[in-house]
Protein backbone atom coordinates (compact mmCIF):
# COMPACT_ATOMS: atom_id res chain seq x y z
CA UNK A 1 0.00 0.00 0.00
CA UNK A 2 1.49 3.39 -0.99
CA UNK A 3 2.24 5.90 1.72
CA UNK A 4 -0.28 8.59 2.51
CA UNK A 5 0.59 11.73 0.56
CA UNK A 6 1.02 15.13 2.18
CA UNK A 7 1.27 18.65 0.81
CA UNK A 8 5.07 18.57 1.03
CA UNK A 9 5.34 15.51 -1.22
CA UNK A 10 6.28 15.87 -4.86
CA UNK A 11 5.09 13.45 -7.51
CA UNK A 12 6.23 12.51 -10.99
CA UNK A 13 5.00 10.31 -13.79
CA UNK A 14 6.63 6.89 -14.10
CA UNK A 15 8.34 6.13 -17.39
CA UNK A 16 5.66 3.64 -18.56
CA UNK A 17 2.75 6.09 -18.20
CA UNK A 18 1.41 8.10 -21.12
CA UNK A 19 -1.28 10.75 -21.14
CA UNK A 20 -3.33 12.43 -23.79
CA UNK A 21 -5.51 15.51 -23.41
CA UNK A 22 -8.54 16.09 -25.60
CA UNK A 23 -11.16 18.81 -25.20
CA UNK A 24 -10.01 19.64 -21.66
CA UNK A 25 -10.12 16.05 -20.42
CA UNK A 26 -7.18 13.70 -19.98
CA UNK A 27 -6.72 9.97 -20.39
CA UNK A 28 -3.78 8.23 -18.70
CA UNK A 29 -2.51 4.76 -19.49
CA UNK A 30 0.10 2.72 -17.67
CA UNK A 31 1.68 0.75 -20.50
CA UNK A 32 3.26 -1.70 -18.05
CA UNK A 33 0.03 -2.68 -16.26
CA UNK A 34 -2.68 -1.71 -18.76
CA UNK A 35 -4.38 0.50 -16.14
CA UNK A 36 -6.44 3.23 -17.77
CA UNK A 37 -7.62 6.36 -15.94
CA UNK A 38 -9.79 9.23 -17.16
CA UNK A 39 -9.85 12.77 -15.79
CA UNK A 40 -12.57 15.37 -16.20
CA UNK A 41 -11.73 19.07 -16.69
CA UNK A 42 -11.06 19.73 -12.98
CA UNK A 43 -8.99 16.56 -12.67
CA UNK A 44 -7.04 17.65 -15.75
CA UNK A 45 -6.29 21.01 -14.13
CA UNK A 46 -5.11 19.17 -11.01
CA UNK A 47 -2.97 16.85 -13.16
CA UNK A 48 -1.35 19.84 -14.89
CA UNK A 49 -0.74 21.56 -11.54
CA UNK A 50 0.93 18.46 -10.10
CA UNK A 51 3.42 18.54 -13.00
CA UNK A 52 4.14 22.25 -12.99
CA UNK A 53 4.94 22.56 -9.27
CA UNK A 54 7.48 21.07 -6.90
CA UNK A 55 5.16 20.01 -4.07
CA UNK A 56 1.50 19.03 -3.90
CA UNK A 57 0.86 22.06 -1.67
CA UNK A 58 1.96 24.31 -4.54
CA UNK A 59 -0.33 22.36 -6.88
CA UNK A 60 -3.25 23.04 -4.54
CA UNK A 61 -2.48 26.78 -4.68
CA UNK A 62 -2.29 26.68 -8.48
CA UNK A 63 -5.70 25.00 -8.73
CA UNK A 64 -7.13 27.29 -6.05
CA UNK A 65 -6.25 30.30 -8.25
CA UNK A 66 -8.41 28.78 -11.02
CA UNK A 67 -11.53 27.91 -9.01
CA UNK A 68 -13.74 29.70 -6.51
CA UNK A 69 -14.01 26.70 -4.21
CA UNK A 70 -13.35 25.96 -0.57
CA UNK A 71 -9.55 25.58 -0.19
CA UNK A 72 -9.98 22.63 2.17
CA UNK A 73 -12.14 20.82 -0.38
CA UNK A 74 -9.61 21.50 -3.16
CA UNK A 75 -6.76 20.27 -0.97
CA UNK A 76 -8.61 17.10 -0.03
CA UNK A 77 -9.68 16.44 -3.63
CA UNK A 78 -6.18 16.93 -5.02
CA UNK A 79 -4.60 14.71 -2.37
CA UNK A 80 -7.26 12.03 -2.96
CA UNK A 81 -6.69 12.16 -6.74
CA UNK A 82 -2.91 11.98 -6.31
CA UNK A 83 -3.29 9.02 -3.95
CA UNK A 84 -5.58 7.17 -6.39
CA UNK A 85 -3.09 7.74 -9.19
CA UNK A 86 -0.20 6.62 -6.97
CA UNK A 87 -2.09 3.45 -6.03
CA UNK A 88 -2.73 2.68 -9.72
CA UNK A 89 0.91 3.25 -10.67
CA UNK A 90 0.15 6.41 -12.64
CA UNK A 91 2.26 8.61 -10.32
CA UNK A 92 5.26 8.03 -8.11
CA UNK A 93 6.58 10.01 -5.17
CA UNK A 94 9.62 12.01 -6.20
CA UNK A 95 12.65 12.38 -4.02
CA UNK A 96 12.68 15.73 -2.25
CA UNK A 97 16.44 15.83 -2.74
CA UNK A 98 16.34 15.55 -6.50
CA UNK A 99 18.13 18.26 -8.43
CA UNK A 100 16.04 20.85 -10.23
CA UNK A 101 15.49 20.26 -13.91
CA UNK A 102 14.04 22.69 -16.36
CA UNK A 103 10.96 20.51 -16.94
Amino acid sequence: MPKELTLVDSVSVPEGVVSRELDGETVLLNLDTGIYFGLDAVGTDMWRAMHSTKALGEAVETVRAQYAADPVVLRDDLLRLAHQMLTKGLLQVSSSTSSPSGT
